[in-house]
């Protein structure tokens, strides 16, 4: 749920104080199974979901990519997770 806040010295201007979809940043532990839409969609294919998380060879390295399945074509893709971040690219949840 988000909240609105105004401020005094600016009238009609709103700043989201919680929830807002700017400050929204995946994690890979959380990625299985988010819902993501591409903001320019290919080849009739715009939504997805996150079907695994790649572990790193080395326990102790980072996660590094993810792999999506497209909801329509059933087409699957790695990438890296933090290309998930790129608000030009890709938005939260089904759009």
């Amino acid at each position: 749920m988000s909240k609105a806040v105004r401020s005094s010295s600016a009238p009609g201007s709103e700043v989201q104080a919680f929830g807002s979809q700017a400050t929204r940043r995946p994690t890979p532990k959380k990625l299985l199974p988010s819902k993501w839409t591409a903001a320019t969609p290919h080849d009739g294919e715009k939504h997805f979901i996150v079907t695994a998380v790649i572990q790193p060879a080395f326990p102790a390295s980072r996660i590094e990519s993810i792999e999506l399945e497209a909801v329509y074509s059933r087409r699957v893709f790695s990438l890296s997770w933090r290309d998930l971040t790129d608000g030009k690219r890709w938005l939260q949840g089904w759009q």
